[in-house]
């Protein structure tokens, strides 16, 4: 009975023990993000947010998340991508935490965003509906899923170079409301618009990934002080905003107990509780950029109407009322609606949509004599306002306004940015099609980590190494060196190994773009002039894609192994080392110093310019873009000219990467080819051989067999004669022909009558 009573209660204790770990599994939490920068715009190129999508996925596998990642999407790709990640999102379970991070060109039309694809042509406002992504669709569709928490951020608050003749389209973004359990995050306010930046990195990105990895933030904190640091370094040209309904249960990295404090939270609260006449203009201004609402810019500006940055905070204040008053009138969504806006804003940034608006419900532009004005929850904005709100969008740094800079904010606010964000290199060189560079690793601080409930990623090597300083310094070395060593399949190796071990994978599935011809516009890149072409070249017709090569349908490779090339492949081509220090470099041009020219391959860009430094360079020639709207000037010649030159070296790298595919798949075909005569060979000479073993068994089959009763006389015809007695009438004799030996004369043999033949 005791042996019972024991065995019982260790059975028990077990069923116990699996129950809770089943329980413990079952409550882990999931963490998938998808991340895309768009960069190579047809209509006017970025710099940064490529990299800067980059340096977010590698901060968010560090955090726990199964990272998506691409840039440079055309319209299909991009809808394919979204699509997919929202079928990802209903696969992975109620405990699952989806991440959505856009980095390019944003756009607003008549009260919704959208998400620019590098080939989007605009010469109507119906285009941008047509064209690109609509954001509500896809944070509607992440917010009908039983998920605990979505993020969506949307860094595309830029001056856009797509316009409508006559009759212009709002700046910036729209203002929106994020869906029950979600958050939404803008680079700039609504109505806003950023700088151009011209580092390697984003302000709004490195602000996002330095918070990420302070660890202990919740998300609306987070993106709180996401504000105050752009704010800073951008000297207050750009101001981010979000808009929080995603609770407390998130937190993206834990700060142990023990970790120095970031910054004073105590005398933080205390500022935050106290009127702001208490506090002094320079952090009554950081608490309203804070806390980022129309009642604390209005506070301060009646606190400190004689203070330089008053100016400053009624722009902001102008921008939110515009863009609150603009939101109910979209809500409400009638003519009186639209009438009231017009009233208030005639040359508003969103007259012509509401003119749009009229036209689509039948509406004449001007109201009637009555009508039913709407009733708005701000009063109108006072003269001081308007000249704020009287263009398509508000650039907060236009010389026009000459608005001085904010003061950085108090140290025990918000410490100064970390040195590793500070002095972060620009990432390696990237090669392969929709790949996302990888910028270089940096260690999290050991009292940072990832919260024991999230389940472990999938083959992440970031996430399992966030600590490594040497693992990383390793990786790190490897990326920045992998463009530069022919001997593992250069620049495409190098690019495969740089994916893998940021393990950022390619969205699944994604249709290849076409290769132009020289001099014509492809997706994202400037037409080039064609070079002359060899008469012994043959024409680039398109490419091809090659199964196991970069940009194709990506999983993530596992930790410490760069992707292989296909079975019995050659390595497309090789990278020169001078491109391994040089980001998002050009590969090796055909018929240029460094660079060998396939067999049989066109060669595209010969005569093109090499960039300065190298042997043989020249001055890039002037690029012929598309026709677009003019843009308002970069602030720096040169910095500009930089960029185009680097967009050219980008189109004349793929369309290199496209020649030696081409030659590749070419050398395929010929070697195919070629085993394919071999082996008809041998079929064609098993079957002579087979056709002359019967031609021999028929020749001995036909052979003449001797006579089975020989007469007296042999060669002589027996004659019959009369009443049936046989008689013999012999011929006059003869002589028989001397036998013939086997295989002379090329006939068949002749033997003496009556003997076998041998």
């Amino acid at each position: 009975m005791r042996f019972h009573s024991a065995f019982r209660t260790i059975a028990c204790a077990l069923t116990l023990a699996a129950f809770a770990l089943c329980a413990r599994a079952e409550a882990a939490e999931k963490r998938i993000a998808l991340v895309v920068g768009n960069a190579a715009y047809t209509a006017g190129p970025l710099a940064t947010p490529a990299n800067d999508a980059g340096l977010v996925a590698q901060t968010l596998q560090a955090a726990g998340f199964d990272v998506i990642g691409a840039r440079d999407l055309g319209e299909d790709a991009l809808r394919k991508a979204l699509r997919d990640f929202v079928d990802k999102a209903a696969a992975s379970g109620p405990d699952t935490v989806a991440f959505l991070y856009l980095s390019g060109y944003g756009l607003q039309l008549e009260g919704e965003n959208y998400f620019a694809p590098i080939d989007l042509r605009v010469s109507t406002a119906a285009d941008i509906g047509l064209r690109a992504a609509r954001l509500s669709d896809y944070a509607k569709s992440l917010a009908a899923l039983p998920l605990k928490a979505r993020f969506i951020v949307l860094d595309g608050a830029r001056q856009a170079p797509f316009t409508v003749p006559d009759k212009p389209l709002a700046g910036g973004l729209a203002l929106t409301e994020a869906e029950p359990g979600s958050l939404i995050a803008f680079n700039a306010a609504p109505g806003t618009v950023g700088p151009e930046e011209k580092g390697p990195y984003g302000a709004y990105a490195q602000a996002l990934v330095e918070m990420i990895r302070e660890g202990g933030l919740k998300p609306g904190p987070l993106f709180d002080r996401v504000r105050l640091r752009v704010d800073e370094a951008t000297k207050g040209a750009e101001v981010p905003w979000d808009s929080d309904r995603s609770g407390d249960s998130v937190v993206f990295l834990e700060r142990a107990a023990d970790a120095p404090p970031a910054g004073e939270p105590d005398k933080v609260a205390s500022l935050r509780d106290r009127p702001l006449r208490d506090l002094g203009a320079r952090d009554a201004y950081a608490v309203c950029l804070e806390r980022d609402d129309l009642n604390h810019y209005q506070d301060f500006v009646a606190t400190y109407p004689n203070d330089a940055l008053a100016r400053r905070v009624r722009a902001l204040i102008a921008a939110r009322r515009e863009a609150l008053v603009w939101r109910r009138t979209w809500l409400v969504g009638t003519p009186d609606a639209y009438w009231s806006y017009l009233s208030r804003y005639p040359r508003g940034p969103h007259a012509w949509d509401a003119r749009r608006r009229l036209a689509s419900l039948a509406a004449a532009y001007d109201p009637p004599p009555r009508y039913t004005a709407l009733v708005y929850d701000v009063p109108p904005p006072p003269p001081e306002e308007i000249v704020y709100v009287e263009r398509p969008y508000l650039y907060l740094d236009d010389p026009v306004y000459a608005l001085p800079p904010p003061p950085p904010p108090p140290v025990f606010f918000l410490p100064p940015q970390p040195a590793y964000l500070v002095a972060l290199a620009p990432p390696p060189p990237v090669y392969g099609v929709y790949v996302l560079p990888s910028p270089p690793l940096v260690a999290v601080p050991a009292y940072v980590s990832a919260p024991a409930y999230v389940a472990p990623p999938p083959n992440n090597v970031v996430f399992q190494n966030i600590h490594n300083t040497t693992v990383i310094e390793q990786i790190n070395r490897q990326a920045v060196a992998a463009p530069a060593a022919a001997g593992i399949g250069g620049a495409v190796a190098g690019a495969a190994l740089g994916a893998a071990v940021s393990r950022v994978a390619v969205p699944a599935g994604l249709p290849q773009p076409a290769v132009a011809a020289p001099g014509a516009a492809m997706p994202g890149r400037a037409p080039l002039a064609a070079a002359p072409l060899p008469a012994s070249a043959a024409p680039v017709q398109s490419l091809r894609a090659m199964p196991g090569q970069p940009g194709q349908a990506g999983q993530a490779l596992p930790p410490g192994r760069a992707a292989p090339l296909p079975q019995g492949a050659q390595a497309p081509f090789a990278a020169p080392r001078a491109l391994a220090a040089r980001p998002n470099a050009a590969a090796p041009v055909p018929g240029q110093p460094g660079g060998t020219p396939p067999v049989g391959a066109r060669q595209p860009f010969a005569g093109r310019a090499i960039p300065n430094g190298q042997p043989g360079g020249r001055q890039a020639p002037a690029m012929a873009g598309p026709a677009a709207a003019p843009r308002p000037a970069p602030p720096n010649a040169a910095v500009m000219q930089q960029r185009q030159n680097a967009m050219a070296q980008r189109a004349a790298a793929q369309q290199a990467f496209a020649a030696r595919q081409q030659a590749n798949a070419a050398a395929q075909q010929r070697q195919a080819a070629q085993a394919m005569q071999a082996q008809r060979a041998q079929q064609m000479a098993g079957q002579r051989q087979q056709q002359m073993m019967m031609q021999r068994q028929q020749m001995m089959q036909q052979a003449p067999r001797p006579q089975p009763h020989a007469q007296a006389f042999p060669g002589r015809p027996m004659m019959g004669g009369g009443m049936g007695q046989p008689h013999a009438s012999p011929p006059a004799p003869r002589m028989a022909p001397p036998p013939q030996q086997h295989g002379g004369g090329g006939g068949r043999p002749h033997c003496h009558p009556g003997q076998p033949c041998r």
